[in-house]
């Protein structure tokens, strides 16, 4: 079990999803994925729940802000990446470029974080650790396996670079260019540029699934969708889908080792 204990800065480290409908969203990636949950109190009537494989966290599941409920958006995917320093790095995002969102405050014990708008207007959280280091289990069934930054404006790389240390390393894929986010020479993440048409810039996220035609046919079947694939790619077969709240994702059937 690929099991993590800290991550450098500028790795891709946690992902949660917000929900209009929490527990159904829970049904939905337990049935999918296996997850189980700790539920983890956040205010008045509200837990975040922690989903798990075994004794390791893999991601979480959180109801929506009042806000966004109020707007009714979809449910949502969120990445966050590891920073020394959140309160440094939202300074560093400002001046490269981006908006901050949500100024940095703390989780206590749990860290400290901040949300930011790329300049091409894309979320990402940035998250210094303190207990929690995110992920503590990856590159498994059921569990994240890459994130992937789909943009129509490649030059965001430079906010990246400047935010979290990320380097943009073009790289060629069986013809296709595509671009590795690398920390300390390993990869950590990409970026797909231009994303498929009608596709929002959004951080995207792939779990690791063992079959992945079987895991398309499953979403169906619990009320997901299917919106591509699955198909054959360099690095194994992929299928993009929905939840049935609406959250895009992707599940990847590995076809050998993951590069980080």
């Amino acid at each position: 079990m690929p099991v993590r204990t800290s991550y450098p800065q500028g790795t891709p480290n946690w992902v949660d999803l917000q929900a209009p409908d929490q527990a159904g969203a829970k049904a939905f990636y337990a049935g999918l994925l296996g997850w189980t949950y700790d539920d983890m109190p956040m205010g008045p009537d509200a837990v975040y729940s922690m989903a798990k494989l075994g004794d390791g966290v893999v991601a979480a599941i959180a109801p929506q802000s009042p806000e966004l409920a109020a707007a009714k958006a979809p449910a949502m995917w969120n990445t966050y990446i590891a920073v020394d320093d959140a309160d440094e790095a939202a300074a560093r995002a400002k001046a490269a470029g981006g908006t901050v969102a949500m100024e940095p405050f703390d989780i206590p014990q749990a860290g400290r974080m901040a949300f930011v708008l790329d300049p091409a207007g894309t979320p990402v959280a940035l998250w210094q650790a303190g207990d929690h280091i995110g992920a503590s289990v990856v590159n498994e069934p059921g569990a994240v396996i890459w994130n992937e930054l789909l943009t129509a404006d490649p030059s965001v790389h430079a906010f990246y670079e400047a935010t979290a240390g990320m380097k943009a390393v073009p790289m060629d894929m069986e013809g296709q260019q595509y671009t590795c986010w690398e920390v300390g020479g390993r990869q950590v993440g990409g970026t797909m540029s231009p994303p498929m048409p009608d596709v929002p810039n959004h951080w995207h996220v792939y779990f690791d699934v063992a079959d992945a035609d079987a895991t398309a046919a499953k979403a169906a079947e619990l009320g997901g969708q299917v919106l591509f694939g699955p198909f054959d790619s360099p690095v194994g077969r992929i299928a993009v889908l929905t939840d049935p709240q609406g959250a895009s994702f992707s599940v990847l059937q590995p076809s050998g080792e993951p590069a980080a």
